[in-house]
């Protein structure tokens, strides 16, 4: 009889699955696998973090209703996943494809301890790597790669599969009530998460919000995002699920877009994995070192409503909408000129969505040491503030200081002498 192992990791669903689909070919049994790895939980935002146990008993009660289980274990995840291997007599680990060094170097430890690693798709729409320029290894530019990205074809979504048939005698483990590891400050009001709440979540995006996407998506008092970057970030929602189910659809193609944005940023770190430390094109720019500003940005205390907001809205929700994530990036790269690490560092400590590519990715494109075309463009803090917040209805809702002021006088406090004096003045000029 053969055994085979399914490590999960970011992919945290059963739905679209390739590594189990394929595990359940290649054995008799499956294993189904989750390492709770100190090393990794450490440089894990807190948030998501405490987020796990949750995900992982309904995951397990998901296998269990299919005759399966998941095993769960605490510890260095080659070696405990070698271990298991050697309880069940399994060779082989089937596994979805990351993209980080982390991710590379837990495929070749695997692969040290004498067994056989698949590994799969599921992390991305496109895996990384299927789309290459003529004569480079990877897409530099978003464009060029969105067009090859459209035309690539795309491999079935997988159904959940009906039955996940297991070796028997595996202590199962236990799943920690709590987890509480990690970096940053827990949020307020993080959103409940695992596969059912994506799947629901992704069917009411699909019949409400996608039809006004391409309108709304920056309207910021709206909020009219999809909300399922942190769904995508665990894996327990597959974005080719979601692209697919998306793409014919009103306001589909909009959407679309930002899932390709996506994959871009992943098969960027795939090619260049030191994205979270290193420039990938390096500008010279002359950083500056300011601890009591950036003690100000990180805590919403710049004195500029905008920034201040988005910050706040991080620190309280786990999560910032995307056009305020690129308005508090630019003021602390191009404003302030203290380096983009600082601000990518802190994002990811906060972030249910943070991960290596799309969080480190990004804020290299809005310092200008990116994928961006034109890495000197101008983003006044202001112009956006009145341009997607015209009345000031985002900014009252995270700054309570200034939730007495009318209209557009919340984005300039320091003009209006009703505003509350605990709110500090500009620590830079935002521009006008």
């Amino acid at each position: 009889m053969e055994h085979t192992v399914v490590l999960f990791t970011q992919d945290l669903r059963l739905h679209d699955h390739p590594a189990v689909s394929a595990a359940l070919r290649d054995g008799d049994t499956v294993l189904p696998v989750f390492v709770l790895d100190p090393a990794l939980l450490a440089r894990s935002a807190r948030n998501r973090v405490r987020a796990l146990p949750g995900i992982l008993r309904e995951l397990r009660g998901d296998l269990r209703a299919r005759g399966g289980d998941l095993v769960v274990r605490r510890g260095d995840t080659a070696t405990r996943v070698a271990a298991l291997a050697a309880e069940t007599g399994a060779r082989t680990v089937h596994l979805t494809e990351g993209v980080t060094r982390a991710a590379a170097r837990r495929e070749a430890r695997l692969r040290d301890a004498g067994l056989r690693v698949v590994s799969h798709p599921g992390l991305t729409v496109v895996p990384p790597g299927d789309v290459t320029p003529a004569g480079g290894d990877h897409y530099k530019v978003f464009t060029p790669y969105l067009r090859a990205w459209e035309a690539h074809p795309r491999r079935a979504v997988l159904p959940a599969p009906q039955a996940v048939p297991i070796p028997g005698g595996v202590d199962p483990g236990e799943i920690p009530d709590h987890l509480d590891e990690g970096r940053g400050e827990p949020a307020d009001r993080p959103i409940a998460l695992g596969e059912k709440a994506a799947r629901r979540r992704l069917r009411s995006w699909l019949d409400g919000g996608l039809a006004h996407y391409g309108d709304r998506h920056d309207d910021l008092p709206a909020g009219a995002t999809s909300h399922l970057s942190a769904d995508l970030r665990l894996g327990c929602l597959s974005p080719l699920e979601a692209a697919s189910s998306a793409r014919d659809e009103p306001g589909g193609a909009a959407f679309v877009r930002q899932l390709a944005w996506r994959d871009f940023h992943h098969q960027v770190t795939a090619a260049f994995p030191d994205i979270a430390v290193r420039d990938y094109r390096p500008r010279d720019t002359r950083w500056r070192d300011d601890p009591a500003a950036l003690k100000a940005w990180k805590e919403g205390r710049t004195g500029v409503p905008i920034v201040d907001a988005g910050m706040r809205q991080l620190l309280s929700e786990g999560f910032m909408h995307n056009r305020t994530r690129m308005i508090t990036a630019a003021f602390l790269t191009r404003t302030l000129g203290i380096h983009w690490r600082e601000g990518a560092e802190h994002f990811a400590d906060h972030l249910l969505d943070g991960d290596v590519a799309n969080n480190h990715g990004n804020w290299q494109w809005v310092a200008g040491t990116g994928n961006d075309t034109r890495p000197n463009r101008s983003f006044n803090p202001l112009r956006q503030a009145r341009r997607f917040d015209p009345e000031g209805v985002y900014v009252r809702r995270y700054v309570p200081e200034l939730a007495g002021l009318p209209g557009r006088a919340a984005h300039t406090p320091w003009d209006s002498p009703s505003a509350d004096g605990d709110y500090p003045p500009p620590i830079a000029s935002p521009g006008s």
